[in-house]
């Protein structure tokens, strides 16, 4: 299993954030990259929870989304293809003193095949830098609509 904790600061505020983050419309490929907007299938939705799978290459997730605290969404994956166990996302957002804000974000992947587990541990190793550059990509493509 692997954690993975990654921050950003961004101009970007707490309500942006969520909105960009829940947003599961055309287009959401643009803010995220491992999620396909073909592959998208929103399951239910609510003001402030979702049941949602996505993905794409090859990975794919059903994901439980809960934004009912507005400085926390926490996504737990109840289906993939690699992902199992305790695997999910957490994502924090405080502001800070000088008005910008902060994403907190914590990763658990915990592989359910061969193939996830070397996935994960990859993503909590070498390959970490790729989710840190897409979770920047994210926040860059949140301020951008903003």
């Amino acid at each position: 299993m692997s954690t993975i904790h990654l921050t950003k600061t961004t101009t970007a505020t707490p309500e942006q954030l969520v909105a960009g983050i829940t947003d599961f419309g055309p287009g959401r490929e643009k803010l995220f990259s491992a999620s396909a907007d073909d592959q998208l299938k929103v399951h239910r939705l609510d003001a402030t929870s979702a049941d949602v799978t996505e993905g794409g290459g090859g990975v794919w997730e059903r994901l439980e989304y809960d934004w009912s605290d507005p400085n926390r969404i926490v996504m737990k994956t109840v289906d993939s293809n690699l992902w199992g166990g305790r695997s999910g996302h957490t994502y924090t957002i405080s502001r800070t003193a000088d008005g910008r804000t902060v994403l907190d974000a914590v990763v658990i992947r915990e592989g359910k095949n061969f193939k996830g587990k070397v996935v994960g541990l990859l993503l909590g190793s070498i390959a970490k830098g790729q989710l840190d550059k897409a979770l920047t990509n994210t926040v860059r493509a949140i301020e951008a609509r903003s």
